[in-house]
Formats: C-alpha cells, structure tokens, sequence
C-alpha cells in the first residue's frame, strides 16, 4: 500500500485520510470530535514537520468530514500553536 493518495488530482497522506476514516467509524453521529481530533493532531506532529501534503490533507479532511462545534477550530488553533513553537 502506498504511502500517499491522489485525491482530486493532489497528493494526500494516506494514512491520515484512512485515520479520519476511521475515528469516525461507528462513532457517535460520524463527526470529529475535539478528541478525535486530538488522534488526528498526534499523527500530524509526529515527525516533528508539518509538510504542504499533510496540510492539504488536512484541509481536505476539514472541509469534506464533518467537525464537532469547535473542535475544527480547537484544531486549527492547536496546530498553529505547534507551529508556532517550531
């Protein structure tokens, strides 16, 4: 399995697309939650970088999953908060 996925012409990272998949799997009422998110912002900051295909995967993932109240904007806040740090 590859690494990476095209999705509408771009190259994704597979794993976080199959990660959103699946936090939300038989979850609740299917969107992300704060603590879903907080799974999909470990995988983010792993490797120490946050690279141009995690950000549009994230994108992606933010605009075609659906997100708890807040918890699209708890992420967002917390990835720039990371960033920031860097």
């Amino acid at each position: 399995m590859s690494y990476y996925k095209i999705v509408d012409g771009k190259k994704m990272d597979g794993h976080l697309l199959d990660l959103a998949a699946k936090v939300v799997e038989g979850q609740g009422d299917g969107r992300i939650s704060k603590e879903e998110g907080e799974v999909l912002l470990k995988a983010v900051t792993d490797a120490g970088v946050y690279t141009d295909v995690e950000k549009d995967t994230m994108n992606y993932i933010r605009t075609n999953f659906k997100w708890t109240d807040g918890a699209d904007d708890w992420f967002r806040n917390q990835v720039s908060i990371w960033a920031g740090a860097k």
